[in-house]
């Protein structure tokens, strides 16, 4: 089974590592070795939406072993993907990005009373909204005690995705903080960029 040691690496590397395993050796069972739980979930739902079931083993050392099997049937998840691409033909994904938990470089404030108002204000781009993606100092909008939570659920609810960057939060030492959306990587940030049909930075 090829093996890639990625201990070490950060993101997007391990991903990375798993996609060129995934096209040098289709249809075999890979294995990608980390040592960070951001790492570890990123290369996990990575090889989830390329249809592999997905086994995690940690050693003694700390080492995290994910390995991904071909799971011998259509990914349900590419499945659910290629028919709401359908189904939005014709309109609008607006793809929203937001690096920082205030808007603007004046007053610190101001800024977060904006950035309060602005994600609030997202939810009259009805359905043209897609996605919001968060990192850097953004991430703090979508962890445990931000006033911001109850929006992003509320967003979250009515079908917007809700992408948070797996790195940013380790680095705020915000892994298990995470209150709405999913933990994500820059590869999935740049593809998400590349699949919406506009991109707002907050």
């Amino acid at each position: 089974m090829p093996v890639k040691d990625c201990k070490g690496l950060a993101c997007p590397q391990p991903v990375l590592a798993a996609k060129e395993l995934l096209e040098t050796h289709p249809n075999e069972p890979i294995e990608i070795i980390v040592d960070n739980e951001a790492a570890k979930i990123n290369v996990s739902r990575f090889l989830k939406s390329q249809g592999m079931a997905v086994e995690i083993t940690q050693d003694s050392d700390g080492s995290i072993h994910v390995t991904g099997n071909p799971a011998g049937q259509a990914d349900i998840e590419s499945q659910a993907c290629e028919a709401f691409f359908s189904n939005m033909e014709g309109q609008q994904r607006i793809l929203v990005f937001i690096p920082s938990d205030r808007i603007g470089t004046g007053d610190e404030q101001l800024g977060r009373a904006l950035m309060g108002n602005f994600l609030k204000t997202l939810k009259e781009l009805g359905p043209d909204l897609w996605r919001l993606v968060f990192l850097n100092a953004g991430v703090k909008l979508a962890i445990k005690d931000s006033p911001h939570v109850e929006t992003l659920k509320e967003l979250e609810s009515k079908g917007v995705s809700v992408l948070v960057c797996g790195t940013c939060l380790e680095f705020y030492g915000a892994m298990d903080q995470r209150e709405v959306g999913e933990t994500t990587n820059m590869l999935d940030i740049v593809t998400s960029m590349q699949l919406a049909t506009k991109v707002i930075r907050a």
